[in-house]
């Protein structure tokens, strides 16, 4: 049985385990950057696949917003989670942009 902190990743974290994924194996999570435009989020997807990850960048039809998608397979722990985020946003900063939380659809086949 796993025990997650009560805030927003371990209740996340909770619901995948929930949904079925197995968090003894890897899976892939995206985390989601939010950045002023696409050529800064260019610039952080350049940073982010040089530490590992998969990219891309895509404005929101409807708002209009930019995102940077930064993907890697890994294991679903909290502290994984929470540190993945911490060096995405430490890119995201000196471009004007943050890390705006993560999904996953889990290793469920």
């Amino acid at each position: 049985m796993n025990i997650f902190p009560d805030d927003a990743d371990g209740n996340a974290l909770k619901r995948v385990a929930e949904d079925g994924a197995d968090l003894t194996k890897p899976m892939i999570i995206d985390f989601a950057v939010a950045i002023p435009g696409e050529s800064t989020g260019s610039a952080i997807a350049l940073k982010a696949i040089e530490i590992g990850y998969k990219t891309s960048v895509d404005q929101d039809s409807e708002s209009g917003e930019w995102t940077c998608y930064c993907s890697k397979a890994m294991f679903a722990t909290y502290e994984d989670v929470i540190n993945c985020q911490l060096e995405l946003d430490k890119i995201a900063v000196a471009y004007g942009g943050f890390a705006d939380g993560w999904g996953t659809f889990g290793n469920v086949e």
